[in-house]
């Protein structure tokens, strides 16, 4: 006789559902101390409970599954396809309609990786909270600069170049003299501007409460971008230790380099058993055009909801791989923006044929073709 369970997790509690094809049910409450799960862990073997099911529900179902997953099967179900009728909503009621669903195998479970890929995906979701704090940082030291109507940024582009740091690092050391500061700048912008007009940009107000916050935002900067590179460094070393002969069929994809390869290892792993074909890869990456149909009428075709991690360096490395003379994916970009299609657009189907060949790769553990693609496609 088969018994399941059905999760319901909140932050600081967990309604416990056991349930058998008889029809019996056991409720329970606990907590979410490590010592309380073990406690559920043990009325779930008493009960000799097989299956358990639990939803998706932030990052609190984490240590839960850590703690079970050796001792029990689980399954992972998004929320959105669990839920429950109106009108019976409780979280015992929630916890009951989840083991029903497991019971009656109506749950599509979601794609959860091994210890070791999600050890590797945390550097990779770092690394993009790191990206998005940089981006902050220089908007931060930007503003501060045109506070003290400094307006460097009208005429050096970008905030990371070598001129741009080396007047903020005058300024922080209390260089404010417009002669002084224009002779950090780039010879090149100097002569496209006109030294004048650089030099009344230099031609600021600064304060000694300025100078401190500029230094600040420097260290945190530079902090930041010593992070991110010991995460990077991280990915890489797991890579190679861990999925050496993936990580190399990947590089061999043109538009695809180290950090790209190890952030798309991190995010599907190298088993691609786990997707059925390369359609579910797509799908799962949120690379296709959703089915929204009715009475006859397309209403959308804009790609689905997914994996955005996944999607986002499969782009980056789509716009590289468009701008790669000879390739597949260079003669695939201008195809279709022959069709004068959207940028856009084109860089999605580019993606999307990128991770199609990525899941045909791992797949027959084989390195990237150039000329059988090529033949492929001329035979298409």
């Amino acid at each position: 006789m088969r018994t399941v369970s059905g999760l319901d997790i909140h932050k600081d509690s967990i309604f416990m559902c056991i349930l058998d094809e008889q029809g019996k049910k056991t409720e329970e409450k606990f907590g979410v101390t490590t010592r309380e799960i073990k406690r559920m862990s043990s009325v779930l073997h008493t009960h000799y409970v097989s299956d358990i099911c639990m939803e998706s529900t932030g990052i609190y179902w984490i240590p839960i599954w850590r703690l079970l997953e050796n001792d029990f099967s689980l399954h992972l179900v998004n929320p959105q396809f669990l839920k429950q009728l109106p009108g019976r909503k409780s979280d015992v009621k929630d916890a009951q309609w989840i083991a029903t669903a497991l019971l009656k195998e109506l749950v599509r479970d979601s794609f959860v990786p091994d210890g070791n890929i999600q050890r590797l995906r945390q550097y990779g979701r770092r690394i993009n909270e790191i990206n998005k704090d940089l981006v902050r940082c220089e908007q931060r030291i930007d503003m501060l600069l045109q506070r003290c109507n400094i307006r460097l940024s009208n005429y050096v582009s970008r905030t990371k170049s070598k001129s741009y740091r080396k007047v903020v690092d005058a300024l922080i050391a209390g260089e404010t003299s417009a002669d002084a500061l224009v002779k950090l700048i780039h010879g090149r912008t100097v002569n496209r501007y006109g030294k004048s007009a650089v030099h009344e940009a230099l031609e600021g107000c600064i304060c000694e409460s300025d100078s401190d916050l500029l230094q600040q935002y420097t260290q945190s900067f530079d902090m930041l971008q010593l992070q991110k590179q010991q995460c990077l460094d991280a990915m890489v070393r797991m890579c190679n230790q861990l999925y050496p002969e993936a990580f190399s069929f990947l590089l061999t994809v043109p538009g695809i380099k180290l950090v790209s390869a190890a952030i798309i290892i991190s995010e599907i792993g190298d088993n691609m058993e786990l997707f059925a074909t390369a359609a579910a890869l797509v799908s799962w990456a949120g690379l296709r055009p959703r089915n929204d149909e009715s009475a006859g009428k397309i209403k959308s075709r804009q790609i689905t909801h997914g994996n955005k991690y996944l999607r986002k360096a499969l782009m980056e490395c789509a716009n590289g791989a468009a701008r790669t003379k000879g390739s597949v994916f260079y003669f695939r970009f201008w195809h279709l923006k022959g069709m004068k299609k959207h940028h856009n657009a084109i860089i999605v189907a580019v993606a999307r044929e990128m991770l199609t060949v990525i899941w045909t790769l791992l797949s027959r553990h084989e390195n990237f073709d150039e000329t059988y693609h090529l033949k492929k496609k001329t035979a298409s």
